[in-house]
C-alpha cells in the first residue's frame, strides 16, 4: 500500500503533466487556424493544376510525343513512395496511419514482384518505416529547422524525385500524406503523381472546354509536369501541417481529461488512506488509555 506521501507525489506529478498537455492543446489551436487556412486556399490551385493537365494530355495526339511524367516510361517494376510525416509526436495516431498506409502499399508491391524505395519527408515517418524497409529508403528530407512551410521546400524535394526518375531510378512514384478534414478527423491519402494522374475529363455531362494553346501541347506539358510534382508535394505539406496540428489538439485534449480522471481517483485514494490512518491512530489511542 502506498504511503500518503508516494500518493501527493503522485498526484502532483499528474497536475503538472495535466498544465503541460493543456498548454500543447492551446498551441496547437493556435496554430491550427493558420494552417488549417494555408492547405485550403492551396488546395484549388493544385486541383486546378490537375484538370489542365487532364485537357493538354487529351490534346495530345497517338502519334504526338508525350513527356515521360505524364505517359510513364513503358515499366511498371520500380515503385517510389514519397511519405510525408511530422518531424515531432505527440498527435495521436497521425504519424502511425500515414506509415500504415505506405507499409501496406510497400508489402502489397512486395508480394506482386516488384521493387520499392522510400523518400521519408519527415523523422517520423522514417523512425517507423526504417523498422521493416530500412534497406528500402533511399533519402529521408528533414524539416524541422523550417518554422514555415514555403513552396521552395517542396520544389527542393520535386527537383529531388525529378532527378531520380530522369536518371531512371524508378518507373512510378506515389505521395503519402493526409488529408486535412476537421479537428478529429484527417485521411490518409495517396496520390500518384508520376506518371501523372488526371481527373477523368467530361465529368459535366461530358461536354469540356476547347483550348487552342500556342506553343503546341507537349512543349507546354514539359513545362507543367515537373511543376506540377512540386505543387503537389506542397499541397501535401499544406495538408499534413493541419492535420498534424488537428490530431495533436485532439490528442492533447484527450490527455488533458485523462489526468483529470487520474487526479480525481488518485485524490480519492489519498483521502481513503489518510482516514484509515488517522482511524488507526484513534484506535490505538483509545485502546491505551482502556488499557490504563
Amino acid at each position: 500500500m502506498a504511503s500518503l506521501k508516494d500518493l501527493r507525489n503522485r498526484i502532483a506529478t499528474v497536475k503538472a503533466t495535466q498544465k503541460i498537455t493543456k498548454a500543447m492543446q492551446m498551441v496547437a489551436a493556435a496554430k491550427l487556424r493558420r494552417a488549417q487556412m494555408a492547405a485550403e486556399a492551396a488546395r484549388p490551385y493544385a486541383e486546378k493544376m490537375e484538370k489542365v493537365l487532364a485537357n493538354l494530355s487529351g490534346g495530345i495526339g497517338p502519334d504526338m510525343p508525350a513527356p515521360a511524367l505524364l505517359k510513364g516510361n513503358g515499366r511498371d517494376q520500380t515503385h517510389l513512395l514519397i511519405v510525408c510525416t511530422a518531424e515531432r509526436g505527440l498527435c495521436g495516431a497521425f504519424n502511425s496511419s500515414i506509415s500504415r498506409l505506405a507499409r501496406d502499399k510497400a508489402n502489397a508491391l512486395i508480394a506482386q514482384g516488384k521493387t520499392v524505395k522510400i523518400i521519408c519527408v519527415g523523422k517520423k515517418g522514417h523512425d517507423i518505416l526504417k523498422r521493416q524497409f530500412e534497406k528500402l529508403i533511399i533519402d529521408v528530407v528533414d524539416l524541422r529547422a523550417v518554422r514555415t512551410l514555403a513552396y521552395h521546400n517542396a520544389h527542393e524535394i520535386g527537383e529531388r524525385v525529378i532527378e531520380r526518375f530522369d536518371a531512371g531510378e524508378f518507373d512510378v512514384a506515389t505521395l503519402f500524406f493526409s488529408k486535412f478534414k476537421s479537428v478529429i478527423s484527417q485521411i490518409p491519402t495517396a496520390q500518384q503523381v508520376i506518371p501523372a494522374e488526371t481527373p477523368a475529363q467530361g465529368g459535366n455531362g461530358g461536354q469540356t472546354a476547347a483550348y487552342e494553346y500556342e506553343p503546341e501541347e507537349g512543349e507546354i506539358l514539359g513545362d507543367l509536369l515537373p511543376r506540377n510534382i512540386s505543387v503537389q508535394v506542397f499541397r501535401a505539406l499544406l495538408e499534413n501541417a493541419a492535420s498534424e496540428q488537428g490530431a495533436r489538439m485532439s490528442a492533447m485534449d484527450n490527455a488533458t481529461r485523462n489526468a483529470g480522471d487520474m487526479i480525481k481517483k488518485q485524490t480519492q485514494t489519498y483521502n481513503r488512506t489518510r482516514q484509515a490512518m488517522i482511524t488507526k491512530e484513534l484506535i490505538e489511542i483509545i485502546s491505551g488509555a482502556e488499557a490504563l
